[in-house]
C-alpha cells in the first residue's frame, strides 16, 4: 500500500483529500504546514507528497527543497490556486514530479499520484542498478554484436593495415563518420583527420575546399589557401556525401584518385596527395551511375573497399547495448543518473523500425532523458512514439511497417511518412527539419520534390496523405 503525505493549511482540503484518498486504498498523513510536513515526512517516509505551495509559516519551494535533501528520489506534487506561469516554470526546474492548480480537478490528481507511485516502485526495483559500477565506454566506440557488425570490425582491422581508398555506405544515421574515424584513428591517429560534407558546399566553393586556390584566382581570393587534401597531410580526407558531388567536380577528383596529384584553383603546381580517401554515401551509387547521376569510373575508384552499414532495424539484437552507451553520454552531458529504458519500451523499440537509425535513438534519449522524473524511462517520457494508449495500433501500424490494408510498407513510403511527421512538428523551420532528419538543406529538397510535399501555413499540405498504400 503506497503512502502519501498531505501539506495544506486548508482544513477542508486536508479531509476531503484523506477521505478521497484512503477510499482509493492509500495509506494517507497529513500536515497543516510546513513544518509538520517535514516532521511526517521523516517519520513515515510517504512515497508521494501533495505539497501546497502557499503555507502560513514557510514557502512551499523551501519546503519542496528540504524533502529533496531528506531524499533526493521524493515524488512531490505541488498544487496552488495560483495560475501563473513563472510558478509552474520555477516548481519544475525545483524538481518537483507534477504541479496541479486548484480547484483540484480528481482526473487529473489521480493521473498524477498513479504516475508518482508507478515511478517509485520501479526506482525501488532498479535501486541496485545504481550502486553497481557503471559500464565504461570510450569516445568512438562501436557499439555492436550482430553477425553484420562483427565482419565489419574485421573488415576494419584490414582496411587499417593500408591505405586504400574505402566507401562507406549505409542510411542516415548509421554511424558512416564514425566508421571513418575508426579507421583513421587505427591507421595514422598522428596525422589530421578532415571531414568535407559534399551536400553543404556549393559547388564552386567545394573545389576550392577540396584543392585550395591560389590568390587572386577568382573575385575574393585575396590569398594563397590550401586545400583539404594538402591539409591532411598523410592523414584521412573524410568525403561524405559523395553522391551529391556535380559530375563536373566528380571529373577532377577522379582525376585525383587516378593521378595522386592535384594543382590548386588558379594555380599550375601538381602537388601530391598522401592522405588516405574515405568516402560514404547513403544512396545506391550503382543505381546513380545507372542513371547518368553518378561517374561509373569514379565509382569503381572509389569501391576499392566497400563496408555497408546495416540498418538499426536490422541489428535490434544491439539495442540494449546502444542504449547503454549512448545513456552513458546522456548521463554525462545532462548530470543525469539515467539507468535504462522499460521492459515496454524496449519491445517498442524493437519493433519500430527506426527510419532516422542510431541517430534518431539517441535523440529520443536525449529527450526522453531532460523530461524524465526517475530513473528509468518509460513510455511516457516518449511522446513522439506513442501519444495517447487508445491510439496504440494505429501507432503500432506505424512501428512495424505496416499500411493501413495491413501490407508491408515500402522505403520510400516510410520516408515520406517520416518526413511528414517531423514536418508537421517543426513547422516551416527547415533548419530545424534538417537536424532532425539528419540531412542536408539540398537533400530536403530534393526528399520534398520527389515526395510532393509543400509548405503551408507551417505545415505540409498534401492531398491523400501518409499512411496509405
Amino acid at each position: 500500500m503506497a503512502k502519501i503525505l498531505v501539506i495544506d493549511d486548508d482544513r477542508s482540503i486536508r479531509e476531503t483529500l484523506e477521505l478521497y484518498l484512503t477510499e482509493e486504498g492509500y495509506a494517507v498523513v497529513t500536515a497543516q504546514n510546513g513544518t509538520d510536513g517535514l516532521n511526517q515526512f521523516v517519520a513515515h517516509s510517504p512515497d508521494v507528497v501533495i505539497l501546497d505551495i502557499r503555507l502560513p509559516d514557510v514557502d512551499g519551494f523551501y519546503i519542496l527543497d528540504d524533502l529533496r535533501k531528506e531524499d533526493e528520489n521524493v515524488k512531490v506534487i505541488m498544487i496552488t490556486a495560483h495560475h501563473d506561469m513563472e510558478s509552474t516554470i520555477n516548481a519544475m526546474k525545483a524538481g518537483a514530479f507534477d504541479y496541479i492548480h486548484k480547484p483540484i480537478n480528481v482526473d487529473e490528481l489521480d493521473l498524477a499520484i498513479g504516475k508518482a507511485v508507478r515511478s517509485q516502485e520501479m526506482e525501488k526495483r532498479i535501486e541496485g542498478l545504481l550502486m553497481e559500477p557503471t559500464r565504461h565506454f570510450k569516445v568512438g566506440d562501436i557499439i555492436g554484436s550482430t553477425r553484420d557488425m562483427r565482419e565489419l570490425f574485421k573488415t576494419i582491422g584490414i582496411v587499417s593495415q593500408s591505405r586504400t581508398t574505402v566507401l562507406i555506405q549505409g542510411e542516415s544515421g548509421t554511424g558512416k563518420e564514425l566508421i571513418a574515424k575508426v579507421i583513421h584513428h587505427n591507421t595514422s591517429p598522428e596525422e589530421p583527420y578532415i571531414g568535407v560534407n559534399c551536400s553543404a558546399i556549393v559547388e564552386t566553393l567545394l573545389e576550392s575546399e577540396l584543392f585550395g586556390h591560389e590568390k587572386g584566382s577568382f573575385t575574393g581570393a585575396l590569398y594563397r589557401k590550401l586545400g583539404k587534401f594538402e591539409l591532411a597531410r598523410q592523414g584521412t580526407v573524410f568525403l561524405d556525401e559523395i553522391s551529391e558531388m556535380s559530375i563536373n567536380l566528380q571529373a577532377k577528383l577522379l582525376r585525383v584518385l587516378q593521378e595522386m596529384e592535384f594543382e590548386r584553383v588558379g594555380g599550375k603546381d601538381r602537388i601530391r596527395v598522401r592522405a588516405r580517401i574515405i568516402a560514404a554515401t547513403n544512396k545506391d551509387l550503382k543505381t546513380l551511375v545507372r542513371e547518368g547521376r553518378f561517374r561509373e569510373d569514379l565509382f569503381y575508384r572509389l569501391n576499392v573497399v566497400a563496408m555497408t552499414l546495416p540498418p538499426l532495424r536490422e541489428r535490434t539484437d544491439d539495442l540494449p547495448q546502444l542504449i547503454d552507451y549512448l545513456l552513458a553520454k546522456i548521463n554525462i552531458d545532462l548530470h543525469k543518473r539515467i539507468v535504462g529504458v522499460s521492459e515496454e519500451m524496449m519491445a517498442l523499440f524493437r519493433h519500430y523500425l527506426w527510419p532516422g537509425n542510431i541517430r534518431e535513438l539517441e535523440n529520443l534519449l536525449v529527450r526522453a532523458a531532460v523530461v524524465a522524473k526517475g530513473h528509468l524511462l518509460v513510455r511516457s517520457d516518449f511522446p513522439e512514439l506513442i501519444d495517447d494508449p487508445a491510439d496504440a495500433p494505429a501507432q503500432a501500424d506505424k512501428m512495424t511497417g505496416r499500411t493501413r490494408s495491413g501490407k508491408w510498407a515500402t522505403l520510400d513510403e516510410i520516408e515520406e511518412r517520416h518526413i511528414r511527421e517531423v514536418i508537421g512538428e517543426a513547422g516551416k523551420n527547415k533548419g530545424e527539419i534538417c537536424d532532425i532528419l539528419g540531412i542536408s538543406r539540398p537533400t530536403l529538397e530534393r526528399k520534398l520534390e520527389k515526395y510532393g510535399i509543400v509548405f503551408e501555413s507551417g505545415s505540409a499540405a498534401h492531398p491523400g496523405l501518409s499512411g496509405g498504400e
